[in-house]
């Protein structure tokens, strides 16, 4: 039997609490299939920084590069905001993308219609809504060099960034939206700001060019900010949409407001080696340690680690499952729970989703 080698990477805030719940889930997995994972935790961002001084130290480093996926919680605290640069702990999670050379960050949004109430935008709006952003994450203003402050506080200060990408970065990542469209709906909406920006013009042209290798996928273009008013007013019309760093970052949060609540997305950022599999939510210090962070967008992450990141689609559909039936029977974290309806906390409805993957296995043998 092969054993599976997964970097269980917590972080900060929540990022341990909706973890423990995605493990637990990830373990009911194992037992209904009979799969071996091996499953082994290590600091990332605030709190590898309070316990080494580094928010991604060496024993991390070399832990995913010998994995066969990473899991990763959050990372975040606000007590590091002032810190220098190579002290915060989004500075671990840049340097673990890169490290990892996942250049493309997948965010699948479709909402569940037992959920259509949690959502701020009207039930006729968010019908057929099931979109999936493609965004490039090791590239563009976060990672362009030259970067940096100068002077002191006031009028004598300054700031600067760089927004750079090649041609070859944008053809690999608009690759991964094409190759997914085929299996969608083959509508790709390649969202730039090409009227203003060259890096934007670039992207612009590499995407065509490449769309010439798909001709059974339509592909139509999108100023960011026409995006950005799409994705509310009328998001059933999004299929793939591919970007760039920084606007991706934006739209795929403000396409959350679509499901009903930041805590339900997962996402995957894929490349070369090992997957890296996240939810889409933050440390949300606020709160942590209160058992009430929804857990369902870490559980979903498992699903995806399962299929992009192992090739175990079957499994990763037990996930999908589970999690449906949970939300079909009623179960809400406090972030889904109407008003007067009663809600669970994240540890009883990380159990429901994990009892319910083993138990669709006992069914099916009923």
């Amino acid at each position: 039997m092969k054993t599976y080698a997964i970097a269980v990477l917590p972080g900060d805030g929540i990022g341990p609490e909706v973890i423990a719940q995605a493990v637990r889930v990830l373990e009911a997995v194992a037992e209904r299939f009979e799969l071996r994972f091996a499953l082994e935790t290590f600091p990332i961002g605030a709190a590898a920084v309070v316990a080494v001084n580094d928010p991604l130290p060496p024993e991390t480093r070399a832990a995913v590069l010998r994995s066969d996926a990473v899991l990763l919680g959050a990372v975040g605290d606000p007590a590091l905001d002032n810190a220098p640069r190579e002290l915060r702990p989004e500075t671990g999670l840049l340097t673990l993308r890169k490290l990892l050379n996942v250049y493309a960050n997948l965010r699948p949004v479709a909402l569940h219609p037992a959920l259509l109430g949690c959502s701020p935008l009207k039930p006729e709006r968010l019908r057929g809504v099931d979109l999936l952003v493609v965004r490039e994450l090791t590239g563009g203003l976060y990672y362009g060099k030259p970067r940096g402050r100068t002077g002191g506080a006031g009028g004598g200060a300054s700031a600067v960034n760089t927004l750079a990408y090649s041609a070859f970065e944008i053809e690999r990542v608009a690759r991964v939206a094409f190759e997914a469209a085929r299996g969608r709906r083959r509508l790709v909406t390649s969202v730039d700001k090409a009227n203003v920006l060259e890096v934007s013009q670039l992207w612009r042209e590499t995407v065509a060019q490449v769309a010439r290798d798909y001709p059974n996928v339509r592909l139509e273009h999108s100023y960011v900010d026409t995006a950005a008013m799409r994705l509310v007013s009328d998001p059933a019309t999004f299929d793939v949409v591919l970007t760039e760093n920084m606007f991706g970052d934006i739209l795929s949060d403000e396409a959350a407001v679509l499901a009903g609540s930041l805590g339900l997305l997962p996402s995957a950022s894929l490349g070369a080696g090992p997957g890296l599999f996240e939810p889409v939510h933050g440390s949300a210090p606020p709160l942590a340690g209160r058992d009430i962070a929804n857990p369902i967008g870490a559980i979903a992450t498992v699903a995806l680690l399962l299929r992009h990141g192992l090739r175990l689609d079957t499994a990763a559909e037990a996930v999908d499952d589970a999690i449906a039936a949970a939300l079909d029977a009623g179960a809400r974290t406090q972030d889904l729970a109407l008003r007067g309806e009663p809600w669970i906390g994240t540890a009883e409805m990380g159990a429901r989703v994990a009892e319910l993957v083993v138990a669709e296995a006992l069914e099916g043998l009923s």
